[in-house]
């Protein structure tokens, strides 16, 4: 199983996802605002992998803080937890783990407790990430049969998470029950995170999956090719609006269309049982991801390009939300809060 970000030699150490397919590198940071670069540009991605990764880089910052008082850590660390909060605005886990590491520190008694205290937190909510996903691919592996084709979008996997991953999480729990499933990953163009990442790293674990372009969605299942739809999510809120890459809307309408299950896998921890649809900031993109670089473009100059990261999926075409705590139907706002009331 593919390790994503760890700690080791007092760095984070974390594969550079953009040199995948090509090569699987491991690169280094010992600064928090080199932690928030790569998750900015991507270096690191999926919600619950950027989580860890703010994490690991508020003990950066623990530790970079001359302060002698409390009082200056938490101020050093506030500072540190603004500038990585900034880099991604829709995944919630970012802002979770944030808040989490940052009350870790609030809590302790003086500023060389709370260096320990946070730490051994960023370890454990990394750890913790491995146990909850392998919970989670547990729970949902029974929603899937022996010879099920999945559909998956984006990537949910290992790369997204720690390790092992929640909609592929999912998948992997699935195979691991002893039913035999096949993989269907859209390419999720303009970043290619399915082609480039869902694909290297089910065949890199050795799990059926076949490659196909986001525009062959409708295609693939007309024809019937597809039995269930997995993904992951960025945010999902108490209502059961579900926040995940772009092109997900379009697969879930699709699979209401065709009457084929469409389920989304994620933690508690992506729950925001705060904000209202309209309160969610989607992330718009830099052209050049849609219009091509500099020396390679593949759109006229000075095109406008609308690059939305992420769409909103609404409850009514989900057919049920996996978690660590259980699987979540309509109606959703009573099943998610018993699912955070039973476990909070």
């Amino acid at each position: 199983m593919l390790r994503t970000i760890l700690w080791r030699d007092d760095k984070v150490a974390m594969i550079d996802q953009t040199k995948l397919p090509g090569t699987l590198e491991y690169v280094e940071y010992d600064d928090y605002k080199g932690v928030a670069d790569a998750i900015r540009n991507l270096v690191i991605r999926g919600a619950p992998a950027i989580g860890i990764a703010a994490a690991f880089g508020m003990v950066l910052a623990a530790r970079q803080s001359q302060a002698e008082t409390l009082e200056d850590l938490l101020h050093d660390l506030n500072v540190a937890r603004m500038h990585l909060g900034e880099t991604r605005p829709t995944a919630v886990n970012l802002v979770w783990a944030l808040n989490k590491i940052y009350d870790t520190a609030r809590l302790s008694a003086d500023p060389n407790t709370a260096r320990t205290a946070v730490f051994d937190q960023a370890l454990s909510m990394a750890e913790d990430d491995i146990t909850t996903n392998k919970t989670m691919g547990r729970n949902g592996s029974q929603l899937f049969n022996d010879g099920d084709t999945i559909m998956t979008h984006c990537n949910a996997g290992a790369l997204a998470t720690v390790g092992y991953g929640t909609a592929l999480g999912v998948i992997r729990a699935t195979k691991d029950s002893g039913k035999s499933v096949q993989v269907v990953a859209t390419e999720t163009r303009p970043v290619q995170q399915g082609s480039r990442l869902t694909a290297f790293e089910l065949m890199h674990d050795n799990i059926d999956v076949s490659l196909i372009p986001d525009t062959a969605v409708g295609y693939a299942m007309a024809n019937r090719l597809i039995d269930k739809v997995v993904v992951g999510a960025d945010r999902i809120l108490s209502t059961g609006h579900v926040y995940n890459k772009i092109g997900t809307y379009q697969v879930a309408t699709m699979a209401r269309q065709h009457g084929i299950p469409f389920y989304v896998a994620a933690p508690l921890s992506t729950f925001d049982m705060e904000s209202e649809p309209k309160d969610v900031v989607i992330e718009m993109r830099r052209s050049m991801e849609v219009s091509g670089p500099p020396g390679n473009r593949t759109a006229p100059e000075g095109i406008n390009v609308l690059n939305p990261a992420f769409d909103m999926t609404p409850p009514e075409l989900v057919s049920g939300i996996i978690t660590e705590a259980g699987v979540a139907t309509t109606p959703y706002v009573e099943s998610i809060k018993k699912l955070f009331k039973a476990n909070f």
